[in-house]
């Protein structure tokens, strides 16, 4: 792999820029931003350059603004590959509830079914792999152009129990965060009834709720949970991130789950 250095100076050369033109834009760059960590010295430039030294993060990019390189493309230079990054989470599972990062690389791409089987029929279970008749890959930066709603995803840590059974530790819901008007009737059974992902102080909550009175939220847990329910003060103590609207999880996890509610005292 091509020195990260030399890929600057070439870009650097290929604009005909001197060490004190990018010395020069650097600074005003800073100025501009209020914050001198952007300012990059002729010192500074050359040891980038000749010696392997790796910029700070604002550096970096001063000089991708002042080079007109891509910022992701840099961070490639040196070994960051950003279409990693929702991989690269899963080679540490969180043990709290918590919000996945909304932000993505719309430059990455990603394996969808693009054609089914014709006899596809979406009233009865299926097996999908079977109706699957091609694969191809489209970026992400169109998918989210398709996506009209405010959805956001969050992750059920292994140690949240809140809405076990019915939301296994180790799941990945999504939340439909133009929904945070609370609805506390109209349901007839537990499936129908609406789960609120909350952003408290302490931690993210997924569970039921209910409004004791005005200002008072009941973080309720499911009926089998072992764990209690919480009452949290609006919006001082938690505010409503949204109503869970889907949800994916390992009905394997399930099994373990039930080992570790019935040794709960």
């Amino acid at each position: 792999m091509q020195d990260p250095g030399w890929k600057f100076r070439e870009a650097r050369e290929r604009l005909n820029l001197t060490y004190r033109d990018v010395q020069e834009a650097t600074l005003r760059i800073a100025n501009v931003k209020l914050n001198q960590h952007y300012f990059l010295p002729i010192s500074r430039l050359a040891e980038i350059e000749n010696n392997s030294v790796v910029p700070t993060i604002y550096r970096l990019y001063s000089l991708c603004v002042v080079y007109r390189v891509g910022f992701l493309e840099a961070l490639g230079w040196y070994g960051v590959d950003l279409r990693e990054f929702q991989q690269d989470t899963g080679t540490y599972s969180l043990t709290k509830t918590h919000l996945l990062p909304a932000e993505v690389d719309e430059r990455q791409e990603v394996d969808l079914p693009i054609r089914l089987d014709p006899g596809f029929n979406l009233s009865e279970t299926s097996y999908l792999s079977r109706m699957i008749q091609g694969w191809g890959r489209l970026p992400l930066g169109l998918l989210r152009r398709l996506e009209t709603r405010n959805y956001r995803y969050g992750y059920i840590g292994l140690d949240d129990w809140m809405m076990f059974p019915l939301i296994t530790p180790g799941a990945f819901v999504q939340i439909d965060a133009e929904q945070r008007k609370l609805e506390t009737e109209g349901w007839r059974n537990d499936f129908e009834r609406p789960i609120y992902f909350i952003e408290t102080r302490a931690a993210f909550i997924c569970s039921w709720v209910m409004l004791l009175k005005p200002g008072h939220l009941l973080l309720q847990p499911y009926s089998l949970s072992p764990c209690r329910a919480e009452i949290k003060l609006l919006p001082d103590e938690a505010e409503i991130v949204g109503r869970v609207t889907g949800l994916a999880m390992q009905l394997a996890g399930a099994q373990a789950g039930r080992a570790r509610v019935a040794s709960v005292p």
